[in-house]
């Protein structure tokens, strides 16, 4: 298919009209002709980025299909203008050998809506104990070198030396759920220590259970010269020790989900299990760290860490209730209100944070590049002044459990191309 993006404001540095043919970029500029047949799409007043990346999504499938499936969880990337997502290993059964990681990319390769990738587990079951098959994993053709056993710590420092040792041979990266169990037990760990989690009878997860294993694994990082990444920060501890350890060169990487950027343990006062997430809500000093610290590049990417689930899943008493909020389809909306709109970043540092930098991070070809000739035709156009009223009974996924709901930002998704093939356009599902 042909297209002719005219108008559109660069990643919000100037307007430029962009032409597409045959899944690829062929001309931007100014001056650019549109193709003789060429779809129009009128982009006056919105900005154009690099297809976004989501390195942190559970898509549920196989084993939790009630809460969300491949095919959904990307329809709801595609209508947050995510080109690509990783799929967390944390399905039933775990994404922890060759056949269930080439399983995972195949059924993958099926969508229209978002290339999905599989995040392989570092130990087997998520048990902690036993390296999961990380070799024939980055040796299949899912080419997986992203390994997390995200919603538990690899806690073990042996196991975890042994795993960031291991995955150095074939560039992979060990993406780490920071929470010491001694601390922070899983699951009964529900809200940030605190105050608030006192009055309300709560176990108590505080900031220093996250801080101690970041603080030892970039250590880990340091000695082997493995790469890490640390999942969802959200203290500013963690922030601290991050900053240290670039500075000291250690090949250490990071990410924050948008939820972290805006919400607070405060809202934990309500006892509603929409808030329920792990880790937990913190308070607004931390918050204000980890938007400072997106900001200037210690914390290298933005992540959803999408986690649905059903009703009957979060309509418990709240430490009874399961961690996890939706995030794809509202992550847009948040990072301009946040980020953009607060002067805090330019849309220049959301591609940085939303495109190229966590496709680098998971090494995924095809994804994260500029907007230029030649390149791969993913592209999301942003309204930047379209009112969003997030109403959680409207989405793609399967589950409801949406923190936002009756929310007002500004900053709407109206148009994502994977590969010049329109997946939303006009706001609207293709």
């Amino acid at each position: 298919m042909t297209w002719f993006i005219k108008g559109a404001d660069l990643l919000g540095q100037g307007r430029t009209d962009i032409a597409i043919a045959n899944g690829r970029i062929v001309a931007v500029g100014s001056d650019a002709e549109q193709p003789k047949g060429a779809e129009l799409i009128d982009a006056d007043g919105l900005v154009a980025l690099p297809g976004l990346v989501d390195i942190h999504t559970h898509l549920r499938e196989p084993g939790g299909e009630d809460a969300e499936t491949i095919e959904s969880g990307s329809q709801c990337a595609a209508a947050g203008g995510f080109t690509a997502v990783l799929a967390m290993a944390n399905t039933d059964p775990v994404t922890d050998t060759v056949q269930k990681a080439e399983w995972i990319y195949a059924r993958g390769q099926l969508s229209a809506y978002a290339d999905v990738f599989p995040v392989g587990a570092v130990t087997k079951g998520l048990e902690g104990k036993e390296l999961a098959e990380l070799g024939l994993m980055a040796r299949s053709k899912a080419k997986v070198r992203f390994f997390s056993d995200d919603g538990r710590c690899v806690d073990n420092a042996k196991v975890m030396r042994r795993a960031l040792d291991y995955v150095k041979a074939f560039d992979g990266v060990i993406a780490q759920h920071a929470q010491d169990p001694y601390l922070a037990p899983h699951p009964g760990a529900c809200c940030h220590e605190g105050e608030l989690s006192g009055r309300l009878g709560l176990m108590g997860w505080p900031g220093v259970a996250e801080d101690v294993i970041v603080a030892r694994d970039v250590m880990l990082a340091r000695m082997t010269g493995s790469r890490l990444h640390v999942c969802h920060v959200s203290t500013a501890g963690s922030v601290d020790v991050i900053r240290w350890a670039k500075s000291l060169g250690v090949p250490v990487t990071a990410e924050a989900t948008p939820h972290h950027l805006l919400l607070t343990t405060d809202l934990v006062a309500t006892y509603d299990s929409v808030y329920k997430v792990n880790p937990p809500l913190r308070p607004a000093e931390d918050v204000e760290a980890l938007r400072a610290a997106v900001a200037d590049g210690t914390i290298d990417a933005v992540a959803t860490d999408h986690a649905p689930h059903p009703a009957h899943a979060k309509q418990h008493d709240f430490p009874l209730a399961a961690f996890g909020m939706l995030g794809l389809e509202t992550a847009v909306p948040i990072i301009s209100d946040v980020m953009v709109r607060s002067g805090l970043m330019s849309w220049a540092d959301v591609a940085l944070a939303m495109s190229a930098r966590p496709a680098r991070i998971a090494r995924l070809e095809g994804h994260g590049r500029s907007v230029a000739v030649g390149e791969p035709a993913n592209i999301v156009l942003i309204d930047p002044e379209a009112e969003v009223v997030v109403d959680a009974s409207v989405t793609h996924s399967r589950s409801r459990n949406n923190p936002y709901d009756g929310r007002t930002f500004r900053g709407r998704v109206m148009t994502t191309l994977l590969r010049g093939v329109p997946t939303v356009l006009e706001g609207r599902l293709q």
